[in-house]
C-alpha cells in the first residue's frame, strides 16, 4: 500500500475506507453493540488525525478543523483508546448533507462499523437530500442504503503549466471582505441552500479568493487552499463554462505545488483544461444522493470545495 505514495492517499480522503467490511459482515468479529456513536468535537481532533495515519491517509489538519468548524464529527471510542472510527456530517440549512471522510482503524475493520456510522449519519442529517462520493467498492453498500448515482467526478493532478489558450489578463480579481455578502448570497442562489457557515470561513481556509464581477455584480468566484502539499481549486461558481475556465486560470496561476481539480464529467471542456495545462486522472467515484434530487442552478456550479464538503 505504502509503494503507491501520497496520490493514493489522496483518492480515498474523502471516501469511506471500510468498504470491504460492510459488503461482508459476516467476516471478522463484531464489537460489542453497546459501543456508542458520539458526536466528537475539536479536542479529538488528534486521534482524527491518528485515525487517518493508521490508515495511510495524509493527516490534514487544516481542512479537518474546517470539517469541525462547519460539520458534524461523529466517532467510535476504541477499547484501548483512540477512536475506532469516524465520519463527517456537513449540512446546509434542512436541503443538503454532505457525507464524508469515512474512517475506520485497521484493528477494527470487518465489523459492522462503517455501516453504523453511515447509518448514524443519516438518520441525523435531517435535509431533503444526502450527498456523497463513492469508489465502486463503496457503491453497492449505499445503493444499499437508498443512494442513486447521478453522475461521476474525476480527480485531476499534476503540476500546472501555463497554455496559450489561457486569458492574455486575468478575467477576476482578489476577492475583498467586502464582496463577502455578495458572494454568500451568489452562493446560496447557486447551490438552492445557505451555506453560511461553509462560505465565510473560507477567505480563512483558502489561499486565495477571486471574483468575477459583471454589471449587475458579482456573478462568480472561486478559491484555492492548501492540502498538505497539494494545492486544490475549489469551490468555483460562474455565470457560465468560458468564465468558469477563465477563472480556473486564475486562480491556478497563484496555485504553488502540485495541483488538484475534482471535476464532474458533465464539465468536459474542464477536463480538457487540466489535461492541457499538464494534470491527469488520479481516481474517478460516483457522485451519489439520497433522497430528493440537488436544488440550486447546477448549470453553474464547476467545483466543489472539496468531495467531502460538495
Amino acid at each position: 500500500m505504502a509503494c503507491r505514495g501520497p496520490l493514493f492517499s489522496l483518492v480515498v480522503q474523502e471516501i469511506d475506507a471500510e468498504i470491504k467490511a460492510d459488503v461482508d459482515q459476516n467476516r471478522g468479529t463484531r464489537l460489542p453493540a453497546d459501543m456508542p456513536i458520539r458526536r466528537l468535537g475539536i479536542d479529538d481532533l488528534p486521534d482524527c488525525m491518528l485515525l487517518a495515519q493508521d490508515r495511510e491517509w495524509l493527516s490534514e489538519e487544516h481542512r479537518w478543523r474546517l470539517l469541525f468548524d462547519v460539520g458534524e464529527v461523529y466517532g467510535i471510542d476504541a477499547p484501548g483508546g483512540g477512536l475506532a472510527g469516524a465520519v463527517v456530517s456537513s449540512r446546509y440549512g434542512t436541503g443538503i448533507a454532505a457525507i464524508g471522510m469515512m474512517l475506520v482503524a485497521r484493528e477494527h475493520e470487518r465489523r459492522g462499523l462503517g455501516r453504523r456510522l453511515m447509518t448514524h449519519a443519516l438518520d441525523r442529517s435531517g435535509t431533503a437530500s444526502v450527498w456523497l462520493s463513492a469508489t465502486d467498492y463503496g457503491r453497492p453498500l449505499y445503493e444499499r442504503l437508498g443512494f442513486r448515482a447521478i453522475g461521476h467526478c474525476s480527480a485531476y493532478t499534476g503540476s500546472f503549466r501555463s497554455s496559450r489558450s489561457d486569458p492574455a489578463r486575468p478575467v477576476s480579481r482578489p476577492m475583498a471582505a467586502s464582496d463577502l455578502p455578495a458572494v454568500l448570497a451568489l452562493d446560496a442562489e447557486v447551490c438552492g441552500v445557505p451555506r453560511t457557515e461553509l462560505v465565510t470561513r473560507l477567505p480563512a481556509f483558502c489561499t486565495s479568493m477571486r471574483v468575477v464581477e459583471g454589471p449587475s455584480g458579482i456573478t462568480g468566484y472561486g478559491g484555492a487552499w492548501r492540502n498538505e502539499s497539494v494545492t486544490a481549486l475549489g469551490p468555483l461558481i460562474a455565470g457560465d463554462e468560458p468564465t468558469a475556465l477563465a477563472l480556473l486560470s486564475d486562480l491556478a496561476a497563484e496555485a504553488e505545488g502540485t495541483l488538484r481539480v475534482d471535476v464532474e464529467h458533465r464539465w468536459p471542456a474542464l477536463i480538457d483544461w487540466a489535461v492541457e495545462h499538464g494534470l491527469s486522472r488520479a481516481f474517478t467515484t460516483a457522485v451519489m444522493i439520497r433522497g430528493a434530487d440537488l436544488p440550486g442552478d447546477r448549470d453553474r456550479l464547476f467545483l466543489p470545495v472539496a468531495l467531502a464538503l460538495g
